[in-house]
């Protein structure tokens, strides 16, 4: 029976022109392309049975839309490139960079601790992409794993199992519908989007891929909602409903907060921090994790609203 390791090793020397010229692009920017099932096991060479099984484990990226598996163009190459050997680089080579997805209180915690990490967020698939290739020394995640019901466990350990990285607790949020001023009162709920415009998150995000898995559960249609192009951020997509370009998004309540939206809560959610093992003990990461214990950064989390942070910092996950 073939493993992952093999499919793994046999995908990375196939090219991937083929794969390009396959795919279909569903979203309002170019760079968002996607290989379905078929695509994929056709790349992998390997029955379709097990591209299914790959998404379960976690350990190929993906995002479930209207009922269907996709796997996302970007996400899906640096997987591949992973696989191969005597391309990555050493441990000692991580840059000082923060991955993953944007988060409002991270951001500021790492600029007010003055740690001088830089900051590339770009989604949770992508953080967690970059980080076991080795181009940063933390990620902020939130991915949910409907089979488990677990957050970010899952695809962690999936990824990086037996590898040099720990997951830190950051702060549980509040998660639901940011809504315009003007349409408080006429979404209440999911089945409300419908003949509204929206602003989704790209695909890979951790937002989309939990806004996606609910819209899937209500049993509700994505087809039904007029999609504006994707935000690449957190504020972003808030940003588009307080200039009115948008009726709601799936966002943050401590951003609807601060714009004076309306917000309808859905979920609370796990945003967590992956760090490598050995930039843990150096000064810019602990000078970071220190700063989450002062009452400066548990008052902050306060006045965003929507946040607990009773558990910054705590171990969740030690690979």
């Amino acid at each position: 029976m073939t493993s992952v390791s093999d499919v793994v090793h046999l995908a990375a020397r196939e090219t991937v022109r083929h794969s390009r010229d396959a795919m279909a692009n569903t979203e309002t920017s170019s760079a968002e392309r996607y290989l379905t099932v078929p695509e994929l096991a056709a790349l992998l060479r390997i029955k379709e049975r097990k591209v299914y099984d790959l998404a379960a484990s976690g350990a190929v990226p993906c995002s479930k839309v209207t009922g269907k598996l996709l796997f996302p163009e970007q996400a899906v190459r640096r997987w591949l490139e992973r696989g191969q050997s005597g391309t990555g680089q050493s441990e000692a080579g991580r840059a000082s960079v923060f991955l993953g997805s944007h988060d409002p209180l991270l951001d500021w915690a790492l600029r007010q601790s003055e740690c001088g990490i830089a900051t590339l967020f770009d989604g949770s698939q992508d953080g967690l992409d970059r980080f076991a290739a080795n181009e940063g020394v933390a990620a902020g995640l939130h991915m949910y794993d409907p089979a488990s019901d677990r957050w970010n466990v899952t695809s962690v350990d999936a990824a990086l199992s037996g590898t040099d990285a720990v997951l830190l607790g950051f702060a549980k949020r509040q998660r639901g519908l940011v809504v315009s001023r003007g349409r408080r009162d006429e979404i209440t709920g999911l089945a409300d989007l419908a003949g509204r415009t929206f602003t989704p998150r790209q695909i890979g995000a951790g937002t989309r891929t939990l806004f996606d898995h609910l819209m899937h559960e209500a049993d509700i249609l994505q087809d039904t909602i007029r999609m504006r192009p994707v935000a690449r951020s957190e504020a972003d997509a808030v940003l588009d409903v307080a200039t009115g370009e948008s009726d709601a998004t799936f966002g943050l309540e401590a951003l609807a907060s601060q714009h004076h939206l309306g917000f309808v809560p859905l979920i609370e959610e796990h945003f967590d921090l992956l760090v490598s093992r050995r930039a843990y003990f150096d000064p810019p990461i602990q000078r970071f994790l220190s700063f989450l214990k002062t009452a400066q950064f548990a008052e902050h989390a306060a006045a965003l609203g929507g946040y607990d942070v009773s558990e910054a910092g705590s171990v969740r996950w030690n690979g």
